[in-house]
């Protein structure tokens, strides 16, 4: 089965650029990228730019519409993601409290739906 574990934190709560804090952190993001391709598990990931790059769209009628940055404001910001296949919820689970950001933010962990077509 494949999760989609999208990483959320509050930018004012995780590890400022340039501190040894976030060198920890992105040597604990390449540990667990190396963990989770090692075990067979990685099927994608990437991290997001910010929020200020961000543009919604929507169509309402005929009329496409956008708005600059994300749907709604909040804290905790959608930072990046990975796409794993897992045994099952309860192995997703366990690998995305691998993820460091888990440590200071929080990981949605969703099943992929697949399509029969």
């Amino acid at each position: 089965m494949q999760f989609m574990c999208l990483i959320y934190s509050d930018p004012a709560n995780e590890p400022a650029h340039g501190t040894p804090e976030f060198g920890e952190m992105m040597q604990g993001y390449g540990a667990f990228t190396k963990h989770v391709q090692d075990t067979a598990k990685f099927v994608s990931g990437d991290a997001l730019q910010g929020t200020e790059t961000a543009t919604t769209v929507s169509v309402r009628g005929e009329k496409t519409e956008t708005m600059d940055g994300p749907y709604m404001e909040t804290k905790e910001v959608l930072g990046g993601y990975y796409l794993l296949e897992c045994a099952d919820l309860d192995d997703a689970i366990k690998t995305a409290a691998m993820i460091p950001t888990a440590k200071f933010g929080r990981i949605e962990v969703r099943p992929v739906v697949v399509w029969d077509n």
